[in-house]
């Protein structure tokens, strides 16, 4: 286990180094994209500004020239408090969600408001969709999981695991099942352990609740359902799979690193950042199907399965494109020395988009997909520290960035 994994916590040697000179080259991206920096904004005109873009068009847009990111289509704020970390924008049909109070509902195309209500979701709460529906810990803090319907902000389903069970909170959904973390109470009112269960969505009933093992913790789950399987990866540097069925826990391993960041399920595949590797285990069984390293000192990111294709970054600021199956290599971009590398990935026909942790270098970022060359990068100028977030919709993007979100078109 040690090959796979980097020592300590420190900021990788490539990275850092990157870092260092950043600035000039996606300088001139965005200069291209905007024309202005973050104190020079240019004046609303059609298409810049939430509910001016009514889509005469269609969904047919220009493919800009090489190098220059479209514009904008519409921008607006958002109540986005930056707690959900990656579930902090969520797109379902053509509605897109951002975490925060007030809860909003956005028309993708037009940026305007849909549907806005307050006091329905808790401080960073997490946006999970599944079968059509968000599922949400009740804001009164009353025990309750609430679904809504991502079109209406309307209330469509409740329920709860019991008393006994303190501040349920969804970490995953399928059709037929969310699935929650909740503690136990204790007597004192202290929750020392945990359980995981699966609530039915069609009845409200509780289906199962199994106790996880002793010392594990409620905070730092990522979970994702694929069949009849519900995987997830915790603080503590496990990787467990459980039967959606029952609950029964199926196998559980180390890894070589806390992982709390998105994993992907594939094929009767798992596959998750693990330091310098990807790794790849059967959801059958737990054995690992393959293993990728990348160079020196260099972490992955979190990866993603789009269209029989995985992709993910490094932090040496390469892109990889992989096939799933087999761990092999497609295509590797190591041109990324002045592009901030992507963390968060969306893909329309043959464009691959990417959102990226660091601003002043990043944006979102459109890659042709066969070869990964750099296409464009789009930057709202403003300098905000705040990771992006992205979601596609059709032929058009979401990106979140701090408290703006922007609509822009899969070009």
């Amino acid at each position: 286990m040690g090959e796979d994994t980097v020592a300590g916590d420190g900021l990788p040697r490539r990275e850092a180094v990157a870092m260092l000179g950043k600035g000039l080259g996606l300088a001139l991206l965005g200069a291209a994209a905007w024309g202005c920096g973050p104190e020079e904004q240019p004046a609303p005109g059609p298409g810049r500004e939430a509910g001016k873009d009514k889509g005469k068009d269609g969904d047919t847009f220009t493919t800009p020239p090489p190098g220059t990111a479209p514009e904008a289509l519409w921008r607006t704020g958002t109540a986005n408090d930056g707690l959900a970390g990656i579930w902090a924008l969520a797109v379902a049909g053509s509605t897109v969600l951002v975490s925060g109070d007030p809860l909003v509902g956005r028309d993708i195309a037009t940026g305007e408001e849909v549907w806005s209500r307050e006091g329905v979701a808790v401080p960073g709460a997490a946006l999970l969709v599944g079968g059509g529906t968000l599922y949400l810990a009740s804001a009164e803090y009353d025990g309750d999981v609430v679904g809504l319907d991502p079109a209406t902000g309307r209330e469509t389903w409740r329920s709860r695991l019991g008393k006994k069970y303190d501040q349920p909170r969804p970490i995953a959904a399928d059709d037929g099942h969310v699935y929650v973390l909740a503690g136990i109470l204790e007597e004192d009112f202290s929750t020392p352990n945990n359980v995981i269960a699966a609530i039915a969505t069609g009845t409200g009933k509780v289906v199962w609740r199994e106790q996880r093992d002793a010392g594990t913790d409620e905070s730092g789950v990522t979970a994702a359902v694929a069949g009849n399987r519900i995987v997830y990866t915790d603080f503590r540097e496990n990787l467990t799979v459980r039967d959606t069925a029952t609950g029964r826990q199926v196998w559980t391993k180390k890894i070589g690193r806390s992982n709390n960041r998105r994993l992907a399920v594939h094929d009767g595949l798992v596959i998750l950042a693990d330091g310098r590797r990807l790794r790849a285990f059967d959801l059958a069984g737990g054995g690992e199907r393959w293993s990728l390293a990348t160079d020196g000192f260099s972490v992955f990111s979190d990866p993603a399965v789009l269209d029989g294709v995985l992709y993910a970054a490094d932090s040496g600021r390469s892109l990889w494109a992989v096939d799933p199956a087999t761990g092999k290599k497609i295509w590797r971009n190591e041109d990324l020395e002045d592009a901030a590398a992507p963390w968060q990935f969306a893909k329309v026909g043959n464009t691959l988009y990417g959102a990226t942790e660091f601003d002043e270098d990043g944006g979102v970022h459109a890659f042709d997909a066969d070869g990964g060359k750099l296409r464009w990068t789009y930057n709202d100028g403003t300098g905000d520290l705040q990771k992006w977030h992205l979601a596609a919709s059709g032929k058009r993007l979401a990106a979140l960035h701090g408290k703006r979100m922007t609509g822009l078109p899969a070009v």
